[in-house]
């Protein structure tokens, strides 16, 4: 029946209907993954016994007709820096490569309750520090359109899987584009929700300030069903999550219709650097959206030239503070022949982690010592709620702001990996998002010339999901670019 090739929007209904049930689904997508999976290599840890464990409960319960969430019984992966108590929990690092968390995220924790059928931890860059899936201690993972080519990331194995077909939809997390990229790059939707609206709790630090949990699907229903299951206040865990005017209800209120909508083109999103082919691409999607009846304008945001200094000044100093804790000390990876204890951190540091982590923790180190506090970070501080302003500006103007994601679409594996500027420049587009706390929205708007996915990105003010949702549907609805399966 090829059951992976269904959106979990029509597996939803599926199971519901009991035309199919949880365990069959199960079989059907794990088939697909020994399938492929030696290809892309999406994914750090397969959960067979536990995912089927889970579809025979959810079938149980639906057999002596208990009321289950619309997602019951859906196959799902977990990007593998968000904790799932008693399974391996690596953030593709050596540092934690024995380490299986003995709680369980709340994002995880709302998955359990919904009743989705969690299949594994998806790969991803080293402590989400990465534009292109490359940096794991584990494997690269391989484009499923080009499989020379890389996913983009640092969420490129939850992109990847969806759209390979090992998965209908996945979770990811997002601190400067970690799933807008990638859900550019492989053809698939990626959503990063507004700061504060999915709760942080037992996703492993990167930049506390910046990062964000949020869901992959291959059509933008999918991405709203799963955003229902994820938001949600969480005053006990997590002190920065927030109670959002539209908490698992972005599904029930999908409307299509965009007439009178206020969308901006930012010019300074379609300069220099970006391709032509990009450019053209998210162009024509805005004609698209004129043609369905929308308001598309140009407006400005000059500040978002700073915003990638302004971005790597702000991480890296709040990843060389979290990740203080790894030091061979408490748990995870620890050097061995050491003499004293600073030889101990010294050598569990340098061997545990990698290039690119060990190059942000320093870069963050020198932005906070003394000297250049003043000179670096409090600038960029500064510089933050300029930036912030700006946007809220722009959306007096406007309700979405529709730029491109990357300035290219998906490049060779190795291409980048030698050259980190050229890699952060791949940032350019999405940054600005994370910095100013907002959500946004990618999917599908096109193929280039080498048929590889190009993505558009929708941006909203605050809590603005369900616009962002209902702008996408609408562009989808007309495009018929959705449920695109690669291999």
């Amino acid at each position: 029946m090829e059951l992976y090739r269904k959106t979990a929007a029509e597996l939803s209904k599926m199971l519901a209907a009991k035309e199919i049930s949880a365990v069959e689904l199960t079989q059907d997508v794990l088939a697909r993954t020994d399938a492929v999976e030696d290809k892309v290599q999406g994914y750090i840890t397969v959960t067979k016994e536990a995912a089927l464990a889970q579809a025979q409960a959810i079938d149980a319960k639906r057999a002596a007709g208990e009321a289950l969430a619309p997602l019951a019984g859906v196959p799902v992966a977990v990007k593998d820096n968000i904790c799932t108590q008693g399974t391996l929990t690596t953030c593709a690092s050596k540092m934690l490569y024995n380490f299986v968390p003995p709680y369980q995220a709340t994002a995880a924790d709302k998955l359990a309750q919904a009743g989705l059928v969690v299949t594994g931890k998806a790969n991803m860059d080293e402590f989400a520090m990465g534009s292109s899936c490359e940096n794991s201690a584990a494997h690269p993972t391989h484009n499923p359109h080009d499989l020379e080519r890389v996913p983009g990331g640092s969420s490129g194995g939850s992109a990847a899987v969806v759209a390979a077909g090992e998965v209908p939809i996945s979770l990811g997390s997002d601190t400067g584009g970690s799933i807008r990229q990638p859900a550019s790059f492989c053809g698939v939707v990626g959503l990063k929700p507004t700061y504060g609206a999915v709760s942080r709790y037992g996703l492993i630090a990167f930049a506390s300030s910046l990062d964000q949990i949020g869901p992959f699907g291959r059509c933008v229903e999918d991405a709203a069903l799963l955003l229902d299951v994820i938001t949600g206040h969480d005053p006990k865990h997590d002190s920065t999550s927030v109670k959002t005017p539209f908490e698992g209800t972005t599904h029930a209120n999908l409307n299509a219709d965009v007439k009178g909508l206020r969308i901006g083109l930012p010019k300074e999103y379609f300069g220099a650097g970006i391709s032509d082919e990009v450019k053209k691409s998210v162009l024509a999607a805005a004609d698209t959206y004129k043609a369905l009846g929308a308001e598309v304008f140009e407006i400005s945001l000059p500040l978002v030239e700073y915003a990638l200094p302004i971005y790597y000044i702000l991480s890296s100093a709040e990843a060389s503070s979290n990740l203080a804790r790894f030091d061979g000390v408490k748990y995870g990876f620890r050097a061995e022949g050491i003499e004293d204890i600073v030889d101990l951190y010294v050598q569990s540091r340098s061997q545990g982690f990698g290039s690119e982590v060990q190059r942000r923790i320093m870069l963050g180190t020198y932005v906070l010592s003394s000297g250049y506090y003043d000179a670096y970070y409090k600038k960029a501080r500064a510089a933050q709620r300029r930036i912030k302003a700006e946007f809220a500006g722009a959306f007096e103007k406007c309700d979405v702001i529709l730029t491109p994601v990357a300035p290219t679409t998906a490049y060779k594996l190795g291409e980048k990996s030698t050259d980190p500027l050229e890699m952060y420049a791949g940032d350019i587009c999405t940054v600005s998002v994370n910095i100013a706390g907002l959500p946004a929205m990618v999917q599908p708007c096109g193929f280039d010339s080498a048929k590889l996915p190009i993505g558009m990105q929708l941006i909203g003010p605050r809590f603005g999901e369900q616009t962002l949702l209902n702008a996408g549907l609408a562009f989808e609805n007309a495009s018929g670019l959705k449920n695109i399966v690669a291999l």
